[in-house]
Order: structure tokens, then C-alpha cells, then sequence
């Protein structure tokens, strides 16, 4: 490690709040592998959903109190480096870790089991729990750095591991199949145009909630119809009409989703972007036979298939726009506004 530099430039978040609260640093200290550990050289990292929860405190259920204002409902514990989504080169390795990972270009997994050479008893969040990927270098457990074969640009690869890896959980998770009609919301998102190929990719017939003028863009990524964000569903599509729904919205209009459903339907949820609290007739989930999936964790299967796929071209990425390491402010002030379609990247190469 002697050609590594000691400190490094990055964003810190400092506390809850708002966007004051992301400072950017040349100071850092960079990070020391353990001995399970590999020290990765960050080449572009996405912006997700948990990193603007994440700093409005936005998980926490306790008026006033960010004692549980993070994914796993703990305390963050600040300065904290976030960014999930790494695409990076491994550039040292611990003791324990094999030696041929060193010089490969790997993605992390954002679902972290193992950290500080210990088995977790409950997963952390990459960029949450511990420091992610908003600087030049992180450290992560070496079963979570996976070796990536691909044509694709670090840009294009960073934006996968946690939107894609959540997709396909949701879809693992809720069985779908090529049998399956698969009702998406809040389909132009990150996850949600994941979730298009994905389900595409099984075979399933798609369906995706989205704004007119975003219609087209979802249309190309494979879904085979869509549907305005105030639809009535049941005049668009029929009571009883879907197999599976795949939802990252939440919000007023849940209800109707659970109409949808036909009997013995799936309901999946990774996400509750226009609300978290909604009205549930318990009559509905019981007298249809509705099974409803809560997909957070990662099946330990998914990210390693998710690998395979993207090698074998079987997704492929949707980039809405780049930002240097110095911008992740601006970055997540237009993550907020949700007027793009896929995913926005923190490019590194900037930094160099």
C-alpha cells in the first residue's frame, strides 16, 4: 500500500438535514483495509433514494428523534460517506482475501453482511451503516466486491449494484415468471426501469405507471404498456386483472393497487416515494389470498445473478446524467425533483 495516498477528497454528511449538511473534503483520510477487507479506488458511484433519505432522517418513525434514522433503524453514525452504488478497482487486499482479486474492476454489493471481520447479525446499508462510495477510495468486505467481465463504462456499471439488485430481489422475492402480468410503479425510476428488463428478461408482461411524457423512454426499455401516474386502474386495466405488482410509490392511490391484484396475487414493495402511510381493507388482502413481500435485504443469490446478467448484456444501463465528486449536492437536489429517467453517477474521473 505504499503508493497509496494517505488522505483522499470526499463528501461527508455531517447530520440530518439538508443539503448544507454534505461537505466536501481533500482531507479524508483514506481507509485501511482489515484483513478480509479489499481497499477499492472509487471510479463512479450512483445516487439512490437512501441517500436523500438518509440525510433528511427521513426512516426515522420517532417525532423529532433520529435515533433509528437510517435503513437498518439505528443511529448514523456521522460524518458518514455515502453512495451505494461503487463500480471501482480493487487496489489492496487484506491478509485473509484472495490476492488475485488486486488490479480487478469489481462492483460492490450494496447489502453488506460482513464489516470490520464480522459477521452481522442484522445487514447494513453500503453508505449508510458504514462509509460508501462519495470519495475516492472506500473499504468494503471482499465477498461483497464482485468481479465484473464487461464492455460497459465504470459511468454505465455504477448504475446498477442498487437499483438493479433491489429489481431483481422484488422479482425473486415475489416469483415472477413468464406467466406472470407485472404492474411496475414509479416506473422511470432507477429501480423501476430495472425492474422493466428485468421482468422483461423472465419473460413477464409489463406494465409500468409513469408520467406521459416519460411514456416513450419506458416503452423502449421493454414494458409493453403504460399507464399515467392519477390512472384509476380498474377502469384502465379491470378489477382483478394483474398477477404481481412491483411498487416504489406507496402514497394515496395504494388502494387501488390491491384491486388490481388478482386472486392469490403478489404484492412487492421496495420503496415509498409519495408516502409511506396508506389505507389498507384488511377485507382485500384476506379475501383475495394476497401475499404482500417487504424486499429489503437481498436474497444472497441475487447479486451474483445480477453479475451474470450484466456480463451475458441481458440489461442494460439507463444513465440520466453525471456529476463530478464536488456535485453530489447538486446531484441529489435533482434526484429530488424526479424529473429524470434512470439513474444519476458520481464520475470520478474528474477528481483525478
Amino acid at each position: 500500500m505504499n503508493d497509496i495516498p494517505k488522505v483522499m477528497k470526499g463528501i461527508q454528511l455531517t447530520g440530518h438535514g439538508g443539503l448544507d449538511k454534505l461537505l466536501f473534503r481533500d482531507d479524508i483520510p483514506v481507509p485501511t483495509p482489515g484483513p478480509r477487507d479489499v481497499l477499492i479506488k472509487v471510479s463512479a458511484a450512483g445516487v439512490n433514494n437512501t441517500d436523500l433519505n438518509t440525510r433528511l432522517g427521513w426512516y426515522s418513525k420517532s417525532n423529532g428523534d433520529s435515533s433509528d434514522a437510517s435503513w437498518s433503524g439505528n443511529a448514523i453514525q456521522f460524518p458518514r460517506i455515502q453512495g451505494a452504488d461503487v463500480c471501482g478497482e480493487v487496489i489492496a487486499v487484506g491478509e485473509q482475501v484472495d490476492a488475485s482479486l488486486l488490479n480487478q474492476r469489481v462492483l460492490v454489493e450494496p447489502c453488506i453482511r460482513e464489516a470490520g471481520g464480522k459477521v452481522l447479525d442484522q445487514p447494513w446499508y453500503f453508505g449508510s451503516e458504514c462509509d460508501g462510495g462519495f470519495a475516492e477510495y472506500t473499504v468494503v468486505a471482499a465477498r461483497h466486491a464482485h468481479k465484473i467481465n464487461s464492455k460497459l463504462s465504470d459511468v454505465e456499471l455504477a448504475s446498477f449494484p442498487c437499483s438493479y439488485s433491489t429489481a431483481e430481489n422484488l422479482l425473486t422475492r415475489s416469483n415472477v415468471s413468464a406467466n406472470d402480468v407485472v404492474l411496475v410503479t414509479g416506473a422511470s425510476g432507477g429501480v423501476g426501469s430495472a425492474v422493466i428488463q428485468l421482468a422483461k428478461a423472465r419473460g413477464a408482461r409489463v406494465l409500468g405507471i409513469t408520467s406521459p411524457s416519460k411514456a416513450d423512454k419506458i416503452l423502449s426499455l421493454g414494458a409493453d404498456r403504460t399507464l399515467p401516474r392519477n390512472a384509476s386502474l380498474v377502469q384502465e386495466l379491470g378489477k382483478s386483472s394483474v398477477d404481481v405488482v412491483i411498487d416504489l410509490v406507496a402514497g394515496k392511490q395504494w388502494p387501488s393497487l390491491l384491486d388490481a391484484l388478482k386472486p392469490f396475487g403478489r404484492y412487492a414493495v421496495a420503496g415509498a416515494i409519495a408516502g409511506p402511510l396508506v389505507e389498507l381493507d384488511v377485507r382485500t388482502l384476506y379475501l383475495k389470498d394476497l401475499s404482500l413481500f417487504g424486499c429489503t435485504v437481498l436474497d444472497e443469490a441475487v447479486f451474483p445473478d445480477l453479475i451474470k446478467q450484466i456480463e451475458a448484456g441481458k440489461v442494460s444501463p439507463v444513465v440520466a446524467n453525471t456529476f463530478s465528486l464536488s456535485r453530489v449536492s447538486e446531484a441529489q437536489q435533482q434526484f429530488e425533483t424526479k424529473g429524470h429517467i434512470g439513474k444519476l453517477v458520481i464520475d470520478m474521473s474528474s477528481e483525478r
